[in-house]
């Protein structure tokens, strides 16, 4: 899951940052409003953490600038602004939850857990698939009963999928799923993970579409 993080308060946003990373997220950080509405209307998110106070371009018009594009995906405003006309102002541009400074780094992984699987149509909150299964709030995930030990990226690359099957992912798509700005990302990276999940799970885990991306087949045949 990438996470497009927009908050100017530096020392705020590097502890985020750094809280939501090891929970399996790509987590792209910006300070600026101009920076991050140019982000969310050329790149691939699936949720965004969004201050109201920010440098070029405030939060709301950032928000209400995205879904007058068509930008659809769950959006959680963080502002130190708590009165009640602020909240239904956020609300009104297209916020699908408001949570005020200061607050505690595991609600606010609870908030994004729900949206995700509100935004995916989910209400259990285990995937199932061939066997494998996936408990994504203590990011375990098993195979015919047996613990299946994953990296971060082979998990983010596994629930991703399992979350849509028969949905083919573009190469691209599943790069910037994987890696955020900050990293160095070599040709075939995603091969090798696909490779290291087919190794741990099963041949057939995940089907190659030639000169597109990846599937994950509904039905294995």
């Amino acid at each position: 899951m990438r996470i497009l993080l927009v908050e100017d308060d530096l020392s705020l946003g590097e502890g985020m940052r750094m809280a939501l990373k090891p929970e399996g997220y790509v987590v792209d950080w910006l300070t600026d409003g101009n920076q991050a509405l140019h982000a969310l209307l050329n790149e691939t998110f699936d949720l965004v953490i969004l201050d109201l106070g920010l440098p070029s371009l405030d939060g709301i018009s950032v928000l209400k600038q995205a879904r007058a594009s068509d930008k659809n995906l769950p959006v959680i405003i963080l502002t130190a602004r708590d009165a009640i006309e602020d909240r239904i102002s956020g609300l009104d541009a297209g916020a699908d939850d408001y949570l005020v400074k200061p607050f505690d780094i595991t609600e606010l992984k609870a908030r994004i857990r729900a949206q995700l699987r509100r935004n995916s149509g989910r209400t259990q909150s285990n995937l199932c698939y061939a066997g494998i299964e996936i408990d994504p709030s203590a990011k375990q995930v098993t195979f015919e009963g047996q613990a299946i030990a994953l990296t971060r990226r082979e998990y983010t690359l596994l629930h991703e999928m399992m979350s849509q099957p028969g949905h083919v992912f573009t190469r691209d798509t599943l790069q910037q799923l994987l890696y955020g700005w900050e990293d160095d990302v070599e040709s075939n990276t995603l091969e090798v993970h696909v490779h290291h999940l087919r190794k741990k799970l099963f041949s057939k885990v995940i089907r190659t579409v030639r000169g597109i991306g990846y599937v994950l087949d509904k039905e294995i045949k």
